[in-house]
Parts: C-alpha cells; structure tokens; sequence
C-alpha cells in the first residue's frame, strides 16, 4: 500500500518538500498538506533536502530557518538557482523579523512565523501551488500582456529592464517598493505584478494614502465593528480585508503619518490586523506593493518616515524609469497612445512634431505625453499634428522631476492641463459639453477639473 502511495506521489503534479528539525513540526505539515489534497516528503537536514530535490520536483518547499548542518537561507539561494520553478517559504521563529526579510531578498516566495498558525499555512499552500500550476499560462501570455499595456509599450533597455523585473516579483510574495516620478507608471506597474502573480483572481486595491483623512485611516485601513463609534451603525470590512488574498497597494505611502505607520507595520509582520471596536486580532492575507514619487529613504532620514517599516515595505524595489530616459521609446508610445485615442482614423504627426516630442524632458513623463497629444489632436487640422500644436515649454529639460525654470512638476501639469480646458473652451465658444467631446472626457470631469484649476469663464 505505501508502494502504491508513493507511485501516486510521483505522478502528481502537486508535490511539497518540507524541511524541519522538529518531528511535530513536520507532522503537522504533512497532515495540513494531506488534508489539501497534496503529498510531502520530509527532511530533517539540509543535506537530506539536496538529496530529494535532485530526485524529484517540487510544487512547493516549506523549510524551517533554522537546521541542524545549516540554514535555511542555503535551501532559499539552492532552490532559486537551480530549481527556479519551485517556490520556497521559510518558517521562522516568532518575532523574527530580520531573518524573514533576509529570506525574502534571498528569493523566498514567502514565511510564516511559529507557531504555525494552519490558516496563514493554507493560504500560503494554495498560493504556491496556484503559482505553479499558473506558470505556463502566464508566460504564454506575458507577450501579449506588455504590448497592449501603454505605458510599458517601448524596445528600449530601460523598459526591457522593467519587464523583465516584473516577471521576478510576479513569482513572490515579497512587498515591493515601486520608485520613480509621477506620471512614469508605478500603478500600471503593480497591476502588471499583480496580474501576472497567483493572487490574479483575487482583487487589487489601490489605496492613496495621501488622500485619507489621518482620523480616519485605521477605520479604513483595517475595517470596524458596529458601535465602534458614532455612525458605525454596521460591520465594515478595510482595505486589507477588501484585499484578501489579492495585493494591496499603497501609493503615496511615505503620507502616511507615523501613529499610522505602526500599525501598519505591525499588520505587516504578523499578517494580522484588527478592527476598530474589536477585541481580537483577524489573520490578513495581502501582498502589500507600495509606492511614492518622493526618495523615501530621504523621509525616513528626515524623520517622517520610520526605519523599520521603510525595511520591511522595500524588500525588492522596482525603479521605474523617466520617459526621458529611454527617448527612444517616444515614437512607439506616440502611435500607441494615438491608436488608443482614435482606432478608426489615427491623426499623424509631422517630422517637426516628432522630433520635438523625442526632444522634450517630460517633467510629467507618460502622463504627460498623454496629455501632449489629446491637446495637440483637438487643436490641429486636417488630421495632422505640427510643432505649433503640441505647445511645449522652450526648456523642456528636467532635472529629479523639476524643470530647470524652478516649475514644480504639478504646477508644470497644472498649467497645461489649464491652457488645454482654455483652447477647448474658446474653440467651441464656452460650450461645455462640446468642450469636453473635444477633449475626450466626460461632462461631469470637465466641471470638476474647472472647479479644481479655478478656471472663469468668459461667456461674451
């Protein structure tokens, strides 16, 4: 019978390595795995791990951190050398952060902390194993992904770079820092993460955290009770609870204020969070991928931004890249964004135009390009962009997000967004609605966008 079990073993595609010094340990794993569906073979060493993992191949290992001939970081630094297919998850001991963090910058998928709480364990499980089977798919598809997604449209080895970063972190459950300037795709790029991750068929929620009230941010971070205060005449769930089992980003977090910032870390680490009003602690399943346009090692230096969190939010950081630093891309980005905007008859631009926009320091990057060609298209005739209706600054050159004149970046994109809602308006005589056809957006976005620059309209 046991021949049997093994033989079924071999031919199931579904197959785990548990690595742990502790009998009870490895038992509990075992049973947890069994009761999945899923068969585990175990070892009590390093070196018995090498020994089955050059003989079989693994869906998924589970290895302690802590082994009697070494340490699981070696299992962590083998497997993602040479068995790059199979995620590894590292157990530590409670409390143990600096080592679960060295584990994920080594290439864990992701840890658990003791005592092994069985259901962290399953969600993991299912994670990896969702992974592994995912993989083919998601490669077949990675292609066709990247190219009908604008923002990471180009050939350029900056953007080559970002793609093929992507791929790594889609593979692991480490949070990610996304760097760069506003307008260079940071969201974009942690929805490609999350899309191309096990957690594809589960939400992603994208939080600005500069746009929450500090008085309110716990309440909507991690949810409350009913009663919890006045007006909280019901249960309601956070953004990690709305998040379950997805990925949650933050954008803008070096805004969160540092009473906030705690909890979050906390949350975290123990992958536990707690509603307000409530006297228990509920097990959190999210991927955090967080973001911001400021040098959040600089807030940190200055004091606004805590240590501990910044090391365990920038695990693996993603830097992306300012459009004025893979030029080359601008053409390719230009007939996307335009076969984009105009499917059935693509405006074109002049050989003026283009170079002009090839030239052109994006303080904006992406976005702003975007909003380049919606102006100019509105504005041309014929069906054909010239110099004259792109509008750009005569010093288009930026430096760490700021033009040389001393313009801000969203003074910069205040201003041209302003000038672009003012031609639409003068071309079709203060018509709103007209306005906002020629613009491309709707009724209601255009009001809000006049209210917000403090546009007056000149009727006569």
């Amino acid at each position: 019978m046991s021949t049997d079990r093994i033989d079924r073993k071999r031919e199931a595609p579904s197959r785990v390595l548990v690595i742990d010094d502790e009998e009870d340990i490895r038992e509990l794993l075992d049973m947890t795995l069994a009761r999945m569906g899923l068969s585990a073979d175990c070892a009590g060493t390093v070196a018995e791990a090498k020994q089955l993992l050059q003989k079989e191949r693994y869906s998924l290992c589970l290895t302690d951190m802590r082994l009697p001939d070494g340490e699981g970081l070696e299992i962590v630094r083998l497997i993602s050398a040479d068995y790059g297919a199979t995620p590894v998850a590292v157990i530590t001991a409670f409390g143990s952060a600096d080592n679960a963090v060295a584990a994920l910058k080594a290439g864990a998928f992701d840890y658990l902390a003791k005592p092994v709480a069985l259901d962290q364990l399953r969600a993991l499980i299912k994670s990896a194993i969702n992974l592994s089977r995912a993989g083919t798919a998601q490669d077949a598809a990675k292609d066709k992904l990247a190219k009908s997604t604008g923002q990471l449209t180009g050939d350029s080895p900056a953007i080559a770079a970002v793609r093929e970063m992507i791929d790594k972190l889609a593979r692991s459950q480490a949070p990610v820092y996304i760097s760069g300037e506003s307008g260079s795709g940071k969201e974009l790029a942690a929805r490609l993460i999350h899309r191309r991750s096990s957690r594809q068929g589960a939400p992603f929620v994208p939080v600005n955290c500069g746009a929450i009230p500090e008085n309110l941010m716990e309440s909507e971070f991690f949810g409350y009770r009913k009663g919890a205060f006045t007006g909280a005449d019901s249960d309601r769930d956070g953004f990690f609870q709305t998040a379950s089992g997805g990925t949650l980003f933050l954008d803008e977090v070096a805004d969160l204020p540092l009473p906030m910032q705690v909890k979050l870390l906390r949350a975290i680490q123990e992958k536990k969070a707690r509603k307000v009003g409530s006297a228990v602690e509920e097990p959190v399943d999210v991927r955090i991928v967080s973001a911001t346009h400021r040098m959040l090692k600089d807030c940190v230096d200055a004091g606004t931004f805590r240590s501990d969190l910044y090391y365990r939010l920038n695990v693996i950081e993603l830097k992306m890249p300012a459009l004025r630093e893979r030029r080359e891309d601008v053409p390719i980005l230009v007939e996307s964004l335009l076969s984009r905007m105009y499917p059935d008859n693509r405006p074109r631009l002049t050989e003026e135009a283009m170079r002009a926009l090839c030239d052109y320091g994006y303080p904006g990057n992406v976005r702003e390009l975007e909003n380049i060609l919606e102006r100019a298209t509105a504005l041309c005739h014929d069906d054909v962009v010239e110099l004259k209706d792109l509008q750009l600054t005569n010093d288009p050159e930026v430096s760490d997000g700021e033009s040389l004149s001393g313009e801000t970046l969203d003074d910069h994109l205040s201003r041209v967004e302003k000038q672009s809602i003012l031609d639409a308006l003068a071309k079709t005589g203060f018509n709103r609605t007209a306005a906002a056809r020629l613009l491309g957006v709707t009724f209601r976005s255009l009001r809000y966008r006049i209210e917000r620059l403090g546009i007056e309209e000149n009727a006569g």
